[in-house]
């Protein structure tokens, strides 16, 4: 039988390496090593380590060995997540020092003999595109397929972690080592912007999958999407690519209202043009030709917002609040007229599930398909030695969608 090229590339890689393995004291070599078109694997990687509050220094740490398990990427770039934001204002999670940055993508550049196939069941080669979803090793219950009872909120996840002595937790960083227990997806089939994209855009996946067991999103819904935010974009994107039509966003900011056309809200709102929520809620009636909304997504984490979407949204309508990724306060609302007399179909929803996370794949091809500017999301790139700027830009609210990229 013929063997192609690839296949004696490949062999001749794993030879070189178990030679490598065995000249170096003579030890087993476990890995798979390569540089796929990444060049020779260094002796030391570099790790943003937050190392007090607003302050990243760009550490070296020894390159780490790589198990029977383990997955060595080379990192190309990360999104700047508001967590991390929270993280390096606050430290909330109370985790200094860590290496921060979930939102990360990269090339396989060393694997463990055992590495055989992405979390979906797809091959995994050196020079593979991955990511990252969670770590799941402490609880061996959770699988693929049986995520639609519970999501993965409560897992590990890498740019969380504490300190330990790999180092290499975080993908704010030129290298990551993804461990046994992790998921990994194969993601070679989609460019740098639109993997460094993929965990926010799971998030609204997710939330859009949970709004529709409401029974009340469909086709020719109005829909109302509070905030427009990295995370308030993406979901008008993602109900466009559903083929939902009659979105109005709601926010203060004219860039983000401006974008939010671009990626499918039909109209948009400015609540800094309207004095109180009744001006306001006019507003959204009128955008929907005298209609309140079908249903509403609350994408800002401000509990003020919250408490005045429940104005935006006709009886027997449903809400989905998805802004509250951290403990952002109390919001006030009046059970009687807010929910109960209005008979409100409320859902919450957290981060996603593993199914989420490979549906969110075809969610950004098909939103490349039909030309909504997923890429120009990411208005700011930074390269790694200058993460605190990318951090501060990310607090001032000057852009978009921030991310580090490495060269």
């Amino acid at each position: 039988m013929a063997v192609s090229e690839q296949e004696v590339e490949q062999i001749v890689r794993q030879i070189i390496g178990q030679m490598s393995g065995n000249a170096a004291g003579g030890q087993k070599q476990t890995a798979v090593s390569g540089s796929g078109s990444s060049g020779q694997i260094p002796s030391v990687a570099h790790v943003a380590m937050l190392t007090a509050l607003e302050k990243f220094e760009v550490k070296e740490y020894p390159m780490p060995a790589v198990g029977d398990d383990d997955i060595l990427v080379k990192v190309e770039g990360c999104g700047v997540c508001g967590t991390d934001a929270h993280e390096f204002k606050r430290d909330p999670f109370s985790l200094i020092p860590v290496a921060l940055g979930h939102e990360g993508t990269g090339e396989i550049v060393k694997m463990g003999k055992n590495v055989k196939q992405d979390s979906a069941g797809k091959p995994l080669h050196l020079g593979d595109k991955v990511v990252t979803c969670m770590i799941f090793d402490d609880d061996p219950d959770i699988t693929m397929y049986d995520l639609n009872k519970q999501n993965v909120g409560a897992a590990d996840v890498y740019g969380l972690l504490p300190d330990d002595e790999v180092h290499l937790n975080g993908w704010f960083a030129d290298y990551i080592l993804i461990r046994k227990g992790s998921t990994v997806f194969n993601v070679s089939d989609l460019d740098l912007d639109s993997r460094i994209l993929i965990e926010p855009c799971a998030v609204l996946v997710h939330a859009v999958e949970r709004a529709k067991t409401t029974g009340i999103l469909r086709f020719n819904s109005r829909v109302a999407v509070q905030g427009c935010g990295p995370i308030g974009l993406i979901c008008i994107a993602v109900l466009r690519t559903m083929g939902i039509e009659h979105i109005t966003a709601v926010d203060g900011n004219e860039q983000r209202l401006s974008f939010a056309k671009r990626l499918g809200a039909d109209h948009t709102v400015s609540f800094k043009e309207y004095q109180g929520i009744e001006a306001l809620t006019g507003a959204v009636k009128e955008s929907f030709g005298g209609h309140l909304a079908d249903f509403a997504f609350q994408c800002t984490g401000n509990p003020n917002a919250h408490a005045n979407i429940y104005k935006f949204i006709r009886n027997g309508g449903g809400l989905c609040e998805l802004g509250f990724f951290v403990n952002g306060g109390d919001a006030t609302i009046n059970p009687h007229f807010d929910l109960c007399s209005k008979e409100i179909t409320l859902v919450g929803s957290w981060v996603y599930t593993l199914r989420d996370y490979a549906t969110t794949f075809d969610f950004l091809k098909r939103a490349k398909a039909i030309g909504l500017p997923m890429a120009e999301l990411i208005t700011h790139k930074y390269p790694l030695e200058q993460i605190n700027e990318a951090l501060r830009t990310n607090l001032a609210m000057t852009g978009l969608k921030i991310a580090i990229v490495n060269q």
